[in-house]
């Protein structure tokens, strides 16, 4: 098994491209992810509000990854939104989580799905990885078709698992296997 991340080169997922995240992105950043509908549907380690320091904050610490397992999303030559892994440990070496999450502006659009297809694909392979899983808020309907249509199975319902934005939810774990 491959000990780090391979690079991501540029992918070319048809209506997207999915590469390293760079310090320019700064300024575009807090314009997509200071959405309060964006932060809604992320883990929490998405602020809210979101502005220039958490966006500095967050470059600094993925552009000086050896290993980047956080990718951008642009579209059209603009940033639009990101997709990343979190590798398991130990016993867990060989799954990871998945995420992504996109601007406001790109969501009904395909988008998320041609990243989340073209990044599952590069880097299972390349990790070893038997397993990638993805945990969705159960109001996050968009989301869980992303994944039915990236070949990811629903595998549970995890009932009031989640407190996000005031209220206990339930979450819904999907995953794909080799």
């Amino acid at each position: 098994m491959t000990e780090s991340a391979p690079r991501v080169p540029h992918l070319d997922c048809g209506p997207c491209l999915v590469r390293d995240w760079l310090m320019d992105d700064r300024a575009a950043l807090p314009a997509i992810a200071n959405n309060r509908a964006v932060w809604r549907n992320l883990a929490h380690l998405f602020p809210h509000p979101y502005d220039d320091a958490d966006a500095e904050a967050w470059l600094n610490a993925v552009c000086a990854a050896r290993s980047p397992t956080q990718w951008a999303i642009e579209v059209g030559g603009r940033l639009a939104g990101g997709i990343g892994i979190d590798l398991g440990l130990g016993i867990f070496a060989r799954s990871a989580q998945i995420g992504y999450w996109l601007g406001e502006a790109y969501w009904g659009r395909g988008i998320a799905t041609a990243a989340l297809r073209a990044v599952t694909t590069h880097i299972m392979p390349r990790l070893d990885l038997a397993r990638l899983e993805a945990r969705v808020f159960a109001w996050n309907a968009a989301s869980m078709r992303v994944l039915e249509k990236c070949g990811y199975e629903r595998e549970g319902l995890l009932r009031r698992s989640v407190f996000k934005d005031g209220e206990v939810i339930d979450s819904v774990l999907y995953a794909r296997v080799t």
